[in-house]
């Protein structure tokens, strides 16, 4: 459905859906800035890939990744209870590889998922990028993912993907207009 149809949801302009992108970035940011140990070589620190997608399904160019889930249990919907969010992302950040899968309405998928590279994968790709943050651009081009977020769990770097292109803050710059230190 395009935008100049008049039942069309432009997801990417619609205010709830930028809550709900602006509450996962922050969460993200949280974890990065709470985390310790990202100046030594040796410490991994919380890592996290998450897409907030329009569509019904993924499975057309999505496969489960293993027993990793989200728990659901405990948080599934980021905006009905943000805080039970965070903690849940606290906990997947350290335990479980694969992408978590947020629908615009806000509500996680349990399945972790690995997405499959697009037909044409394209783009530079930044020399900070590992995998998980090149997957993110490239899926990012796909007609139903409204966005990527990833937190780098080598650097704290926070980056919003979107269709194609990225907005990313390092550890050092999150919040640095606000903190006293």
């Amino acid at each position: 459905m395009s935008d100049d149809e008049p039942l069309a949801i432009a997801y990417e302009r619609h205010d709830r859906v930028a809550l709900l992108l602006d509450t996962i970035r922050y969460v993200l940011e949280e974890r990065s800035l709470s985390a310790e140990g990202w100046d030594d070589p040796q410490c991994r620190g919380p890592g996290m890939y998450l897409v907030v997608v329009s569509g019904r399904s993924v499975a057309e160019h999505a496969d489960p990744l293993g027993d990793n889930r989200w728990p659901v249990e405990e948080s599934r919907d980021v905006l009905a209870d943000p805080g039970a969010f965070a903690a849940a992302a606290e906990r997947v950040a350290y335990e479980c590889d694969g992408t978590g899968v947020v629908s615009v309405d806000g509500v996680v998928q349990e399945r972790m998922v690995r997405f499959r590279d697009p037909p044409s994968p394209g783009g530079e790709y930044a020399d900070w990028m590992g995998t998980r943050h090149m997957s993110a651009l490239d899926t990012s081009r796909r007609d139903t993912v409204i966005a990527a977020l990833t937190l780098s769990q080598e650097s704290g770097r926070v980056t919003v993907f979107r269709d194609g292109t990225y907005d990313s803050v390092e550890r050092e710059a999150i919040a640095a207009r606000w903190r006293a230190d």
